[in-house]
């Protein structure tokens, strides 16, 4: 009885935690492609349309550091579903018109997006003993929706005449039922306070040569991640391809990214050492991109963005697993992931807008994209100290 019991509650928490994951990534990803729709409704400019997606990602940047220190306070569980719920207010308040509730609205659905960003991996790491599985099965889900979020928008919008605001509200649905899935696991709050019990003395990963380079690692896929997501389009059209094909190609990028994204940290945990993994991917974006900088026919860009597809979705699945993997503990665990996500999503942040003014000022795709491939080199680079088999510490030097 006790046996079946447990095997329940580890069914019940797996459960949660992909539906948690299932709201990581839509309510950002399906703004993009009706904020056309956004703009003519709100009058905002072009330089505000584009903040509106920048918004999430720096409340990804200033919030990570925050999640351990409010869990440390309320325990872990309790902050995922503290940040579900500000998540779900944000996607209630943002469809409106009035530009000061869509842009706190935003603000809110980042926040909660953050907290929940930060803790799985700490949440794993104390309960499961194969990380990567669960990382890879919650990463797929993840990657699964995002591509679902900008894939469904328009027919949401503009197919089943819902207009944009309802469009976005839909969303919430995924929100509501995450809120429900998680109730059981409140009943941990005192497990998890024990967990990431404060020690000033081994708290700080700065002086951590791993744990930066598993953050630069994260940073520089997210800064890889987004700017694609952003500009592939536009780069795509530029060379020859039909602006209706480029908006299919970039969700057939990130599709190509789900196998790899559930497979990449299952194997990331039955070796010690990843350094493999991070070449394979590493190589094969380099190609992508390459690819992508020299390819004029459709059928050379299609492999282009399959390469880059592949790599990109085990980029942040291996992200992910490394905050687990390069962690003796759940708290440690949830201190690198503030670290990491805190530094990388401002480097996503700044990523789209940077490639913008590349191309105002040279007007031409060819800068940004060396820049992407100098990019995914010191991404392998990072990844290649990130890989090795130990633990951050604070004394590192």
């Amino acid at each position: 009885m006790g046996l079946n019991h447990n095997k329940l509650r580890y069914v019940i928490l797996i459960a949660g935690i992909v539906l948690v994951a299932f709201n990581l990534r839509p309510s950002i990803t399906a703004v993009g492609p009706v904020i056309s729709d956004i703009r003519m409704d709100t009058g905002m400019s072009n330089g505000a349309a584009g903040l509106l997606t920048t918004v999430p990602l720096l409340a990804f940047a200033l919030l990570s550091p925050l999640a351990p220190k409010i869990a440390q306070r309320f325990g872990n569980e309790w902050t995922v579903f503290m940040g579900l719920i500000l998540l779900g207010i944000g996607i209630t308040i943002r469809p409106t018109t009035v530009i000061g509730f869509l842009f706190f609205g935003t603000l809110l659905v980042g926040a909660g997006i953050a907290i929940c960003n930060v803790l799985l991996p700490g949440i794993v790491k104390n309960t499961f003993v194969r990380v990567g599985l669960i990382t890879g099965a919650y990463t797929l889900s993840m990657n699964f929706m995002a591509s679902l979020g900008s894939g469904i928008s328009v027919p949401l919008a503009h197919g089943l005449d819902l207009g944009w605001k309802n469009g976005l509200l839909f969303w919430g649905i995924f929100t509501i039922i995450a809120l429900l899935a998680w109730i059981p696991q409140l009943r941990k709050k005192g497990q998890a306070d024990e967990v990431v019990k404060p020690n000033p003395a081994k708290d700080s990963l700065l002086k951590s040569k791993v744990a930066w380079q598993v953050t630069l690692f994260m940073g520089l896929q997210s800064f890889l991640f987004y700017c694609l997501i952003a500009w592939l389009p536009e780069i795509l059209v530029s060379r020859g391809i039909d602006i209706s094909i480029a908006g299919w190609m970039v969700s057939i990028m990130q599709i190509a990214g789900l196998p790899t994204a559930f497979l990449a940290p299952y194997l990331a945990d039955r070796y010690p050492n990843q350094r493999g993994i991070i070449i394979v991917l590493s190589l094969s974006y380099i190609l992508g991109l390459t690819l992508l900088l020299f390819g004029n026919h459709i059928a050379v860009l299609s492999v282009s963005i399959l390469f880059a597809g592949a790599s990109q979705g085990a980029s942040i699945a291996l992200s992910l697993a490394l905050l687990s993997l390069r962690a003796r503990d759940a708290k440690q665990a949830a201190n690198l992931s503030g670290m990491a996500q805190s530094i990388g999503y401002l480097l996503a942040a700044v990523g789209p807008f940077t490639v913008g003014v590349i191309f105002d000022v040279f007007s031409s795709w060819t800068p940004s994209l060396i820049l992407f491939i100098l990019i995914a080199t010191a991404m392998f680079l990072a990844g290649l100290g990130a890989g090795r088999d130990r633990y951050v510490t604070a004394e590192e030097t």
